[in-house]
C-alpha cells in the first residue's frame, strides 16, 4: 500500500463513541425515578401513620408501592385479619382519598420487620439495639 491509500483508510476509519461517565446516567436515574418513589412512599407513610390505630400500626410496616399496589408487612395472622377488616370496612378508601394517588390494591404479606430477643422472644426496639443483640456471624 502506498501513502495515499493509507491516508484514505486513516481518514475513513470509524471513530469509537466517547466513553460516558457512569455518574451522569445514575444522577438522572436518581433524580427522576427514585426520588418519585421515595416521595410517594413518604406521602403514603404519613397517611398510614395518621389513619391507622396504634394497636395495629405497631405491627405493620410499609414495604413498597408499585403501579398502584401498596405492600404492607404484618407480623402476625391476628393483626393481618384485624387490618384486613379495617381496610374492608372503609379505611382503604380513606387512605386512597388522602393519598391522592392510585391505590388499586393493598397487599398484606406476613413477615417480621424487627429483631427478637433470643431470651424472651419479644421484639427489640430499634433505639435499644446493641451490637451484642444483633445477629453477627462468628
Amino acid at each position: 500500500m502506498d501513502d495515499a491509500q493509507l491516508l484514505t483508510i486513516w481518514q475513513q476509519r470509524r471513530t469509537s463513541t466517547p466513553a460516558v461517565p457512569l455518574a451522569q446516567p445514575l444522577v438522572q436515574f436518581m433524580k427522576h425515578k427514585l426520588s418519585k418513589k421515595v416521595r410517594q412512599l413518604g406521602k403514603l407513610a404519613k397517611v398510614w401513620d395518621k389513619l391507622l390505630p396504634a394497636g395495629v400500626h405497631e405491627h405493620t410496616a410499609l414495604d413498597g408501592y408499585h403501579q398502584g399496589v401498596l405492600t404492607v408487612i404484618v407480623d402476625s395472622a391476628a393483626h393481618r385479619f384485624q387490618l384486613r377488616t379495617l381496610l374492608d370496612s372503609g379505611l382503604a378508601a380513606v387512605i386512597q382519598s388522602q393519598f391522592g394517588g392510585p391505590i388499586n390494591k393493598i397487599k398484606l404479606t406476613p413477615g417480621q420487620f424487627y429483631d427478637l430477643d433470643s431470651q424472651t422472644n419479644q421484639p427489640i426496639p430499634a433505639s435499644t439495639k446493641s451490637i451484642d443483640q444483633t445477629n453477627v456471624c462468628r
